[in-house]
Protein backbone atom coordinates (compact mmCIF):
# COMPACT_ATOMS: atom_id res chain seq x y z
CA UNK A 1 0.00 0.00 0.00
CA UNK A 2 1.59 3.18 -0.83
CA UNK A 3 -0.55 6.27 0.55
CA UNK A 4 -0.12 10.17 -1.69
CA UNK A 5 0.59 8.06 -4.77
CA UNK A 6 -0.50 11.15 -6.66
CA UNK A 7 1.90 13.02 -5.56
CA UNK A 8 5.91 13.84 -6.62
CA UNK A 9 7.72 11.39 -4.35
CA UNK A 10 4.57 8.99 -4.03
CA UNK A 11 4.33 8.50 -8.12
CA UNK A 12 8.05 7.55 -8.08
CA UNK A 13 7.34 5.34 -5.37
CA UNK A 14 4.63 3.73 -7.69
CA UNK A 15 7.19 3.31 -10.45
CA UNK A 16 10.45 1.85 -8.66
CA UNK A 17 8.12 -0.82 -6.75
CA UNK A 18 6.03 -1.45 -10.02
CA UNK A 19 9.70 -2.28 -11.77
CA UNK A 20 10.39 -4.74 -8.60
CA UNK A 21 7.13 -6.31 -9.26
CA UNK A 22 5.34 -5.62 -5.98
CA UNK A 23 1.31 -6.32 -6.01
CA UNK A 24 0.55 -2.48 -5.58
CA UNK A 25 -2.62 -0.73 -4.33
CA UNK A 26 -1.67 3.29 -4.61
CA UNK A 27 -4.22 5.86 -2.85
CA UNK A 28 -4.47 9.33 -3.19
CA UNK A 29 -7.12 12.27 -3.78
CA UNK A 30 -6.12 13.04 -6.91
CA UNK A 31 -8.49 11.20 -9.13
CA UNK A 32 -7.20 12.21 -12.80
CA UNK A 33 -3.48 11.52 -11.43
CA UNK A 34 -4.74 7.97 -10.17
CA UNK A 35 -6.14 7.21 -13.93
CA UNK A 36 -3.08 7.94 -15.00
CA UNK A 37 -1.51 5.78 -13.11
CA UNK A 38 -3.75 2.86 -13.60
CA UNK A 39 -3.02 3.49 -17.44
CA UNK A 40 0.47 3.58 -16.86
CA UNK A 41 0.67 0.62 -14.73
CA UNK A 42 -2.20 -1.97 -15.53
CA UNK A 43 -1.01 -4.78 -13.08
CA UNK A 44 -1.29 -1.62 -10.04
CA UNK A 45 -5.07 -1.28 -7.71
CA UNK A 46 -5.93 2.72 -7.45
CA UNK A 47 -8.01 4.01 -4.72
CA UNK A 48 -9.02 7.16 -4.39
CA UNK A 49 -9.27 7.64 -0.37
CA UNK A 50 -8.88 10.70 2.04
CA UNK A 51 -6.54 9.95 4.75
CA UNK A 52 -8.08 11.88 6.90
CA UNK A 53 -11.20 10.17 7.33
CA UNK A 54 -9.52 8.15 10.50
CA UNK A 55 -12.88 6.65 10.57
CA UNK A 56 -12.59 4.75 7.13
CA UNK A 57 -8.70 4.15 8.11
CA UNK A 58 -9.62 0.09 9.32
CA UNK A 59 -11.77 -0.36 6.30
CA UNK A 60 -9.09 1.42 4.01
CA UNK A 61 -6.45 -1.82 5.66
CA UNK A 62 -9.49 -4.39 5.26
CA UNK A 63 -10.19 -3.47 1.35
CA UNK A 64 -6.76 -3.05 0.66
CA UNK A 65 -5.09 -6.97 2.74
CA UNK A 66 -8.28 -8.63 1.08
CA UNK A 67 -7.56 -6.59 -2.93
CA UNK A 68 -3.53 -7.80 -2.62
CA UNK A 69 -4.03 -10.99 -0.80
CA UNK A 70 -2.20 -9.75 2.54
CA UNK A 71 -0.73 -6.49 3.35
CA UNK A 72 3.07 -7.32 3.39
CA UNK A 73 4.53 -3.55 3.22
CA UNK A 74 2.71 -0.02 3.76
CA UNK A 75 4.56 3.12 2.83
CA UNK A 76 2.83 6.40 4.57
CA UNK A 77 3.65 9.32 1.74
CA UNK A 78 0.85 11.41 1.80
CA UNK A 79 0.86 14.73 3.14
CA UNK A 80 0.50 18.21 3.09
CA UNK A 81 1.65 21.85 3.71
CA UNK A 82 -0.08 24.80 4.83
CA UNK A 83 3.02 27.24 5.36
CA UNK A 84 1.95 30.52 7.85
CA UNK A 85 4.69 31.82 10.62
CA UNK A 86 3.63 30.76 14.18
CA UNK A 87 2.29 33.99 15.18
CA UNK A 88 0.25 34.20 11.80
CA UNK A 89 -0.99 30.18 11.87
CA UNK A 90 -5.00 29.81 12.07
CA UNK A 91 -6.41 27.03 14.52
CA UNK A 92 -7.24 25.03 11.37
CA UNK A 93 -3.65 25.12 9.69
CA UNK A 94 -2.17 23.77 12.44
CA UNK A 95 -4.68 20.93 12.94
CA UNK A 96 -5.01 19.95 9.55
CA UNK A 97 -1.49 19.30 8.70
CA UNK A 98 -1.16 17.49 11.83
CA UNK A 99 -4.31 15.62 11.25
CA UNK A 100 -3.06 14.33 7.87
CA UNK A 101 0.55 14.05 8.31
CA UNK A 102 0.69 12.43 12.03
CA UNK A 103 -2.58 11.43 13.60
CA UNK A 104 -3.55 9.89 9.90
CA UNK A 105 -0.09 7.84 9.47
CA UNK A 106 -0.28 7.01 13.44
CA UNK A 107 -3.86 4.95 12.17
CA UNK A 108 -2.83 3.48 8.79
CA UNK A 109 0.29 1.77 10.78
CA UNK A 110 -2.05 0.53 13.57
CA UNK A 111 -4.48 -1.09 11.16
CA UNK A 112 -2.05 -2.30 9.24
CA UNK A 113 0.23 -3.46 12.23
CA UNK A 114 -3.18 -5.62 12.98
CA UNK A 115 -2.91 -7.48 9.20
CA UNK A 116 0.65 -8.31 9.57
CA UNK A 117 0.88 -9.42 13.15
CA UNK A 118 -1.39 -12.18 11.53
CA UNK A 119 1.08 -12.67 8.64
CA UNK A 120 3.81 -12.62 11.01
CA UNK A 121 5.77 -10.54 8.40
CA UNK A 122 5.70 -6.68 7.72
CA UNK A 123 6.93 -3.30 6.49
CA UNK A 124 6.44 0.09 7.63
CA UNK A 125 7.94 2.97 5.74
CA UNK A 126 6.90 6.65 6.81
CA UNK A 127 8.30 9.51 4.77
CA UNK A 128 9.22 12.24 6.78
CA UNK A 129 11.47 15.22 6.24
CA UNK A 130 14.71 16.53 7.40
CA UNK A 131 12.65 19.83 8.49
CA UNK A 132 11.45 17.37 11.23
CA UNK A 133 15.02 17.87 12.21
CA UNK A 134 15.81 21.20 11.33
CA UNK A 135 13.23 23.26 11.70
CA UNK A 136 11.84 25.35 8.87
CA UNK A 137 10.68 29.29 8.36
CA UNK A 138 7.03 29.49 8.17
CA UNK A 139 6.35 25.44 8.98
CA UNK A 140 6.42 24.90 12.32
CA UNK A 141 2.68 22.85 11.97
CA UNK A 142 4.73 20.23 9.19
CA UNK A 143 8.06 20.04 11.03
CA UNK A 144 6.16 19.15 14.09
CA UNK A 145 4.06 16.73 12.40
CA UNK A 146 7.57 15.08 10.45
CA UNK A 147 9.55 15.02 13.82
CA UNK A 148 6.28 13.32 15.61
CA UNK A 149 6.24 10.94 12.72
CA UNK A 150 9.32 9.66 13.56
CA UNK A 151 9.50 9.55 17.41
CA UNK A 152 6.08 7.69 16.94
CA UNK A 153 8.01 5.22 14.67
CA UNK A 154 10.37 4.88 16.94
CA UNK A 155 8.24 3.47 19.62
CA UNK A 156 5.98 1.41 17.22
CA UNK A 157 9.17 0.16 16.06
CA UNK A 158 10.01 -1.22 19.60
CA UNK A 159 6.25 -2.72 20.26
CA UNK A 160 6.45 -5.03 17.10
CA UNK A 161 10.11 -5.82 16.21
CA UNK A 162 9.85 -9.23 17.99
CA UNK A 163 6.82 -10.07 15.63
CA UNK A 164 8.89 -9.83 12.80
CA UNK A 165 7.68 -6.23 11.45
CA UNK A 166 10.11 -3.61 10.83
CA UNK A 167 9.64 0.10 11.08
CA UNK A 168 11.66 2.49 9.44
CA UNK A 169 11.88 6.59 8.13
CA UNK A 170 12.74 8.31 5.21
CA UNK A 171 13.40 11.88 5.68
CA UNK A 172 14.21 13.43 2.57
CA UNK A 173 15.80 17.13 1.91
CA UNK A 174 14.05 19.35 -0.34
CA UNK A 175 12.72 17.47 -3.57
CA UNK A 176 11.16 19.79 -6.16
CA UNK A 177 7.73 18.50 -6.17
CA UNK A 178 4.66 20.50 -6.83
CA UNK A 179 4.23 21.11 -2.92
CA UNK A 180 7.57 21.89 -2.28
CA UNK A 181 7.75 24.36 -5.42
CA UNK A 182 6.27 27.06 -3.95
CA UNK A 183 9.27 26.60 -0.71
CA UNK A 184 11.95 26.28 -2.90
CA UNK A 185 11.41 29.04 -5.24
CA UNK A 186 10.86 31.08 -1.38
CA UNK A 187 14.64 29.89 -0.15
CA UNK A 188 16.17 30.04 -3.82
CA UNK A 189 18.66 32.79 -2.83
CA UNK A 190 19.17 31.86 0.81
Amino acid sequence: LITGATGGIGYSLVDKFNLLGGSILATGTNEDKLNDLKKKYSKIKTLKFDISKHDEIENLIDKVSSELDGLDILINNAGITIDNLSLRMKKDEWEKVININLSSTFYLCKYAIKKMLKNKYGKIVNITSIVGHTGNLGQSNYSASKAGIESMSKSIALEVAKRNITVNCIAPGFIETKMTKEILEKNKDN
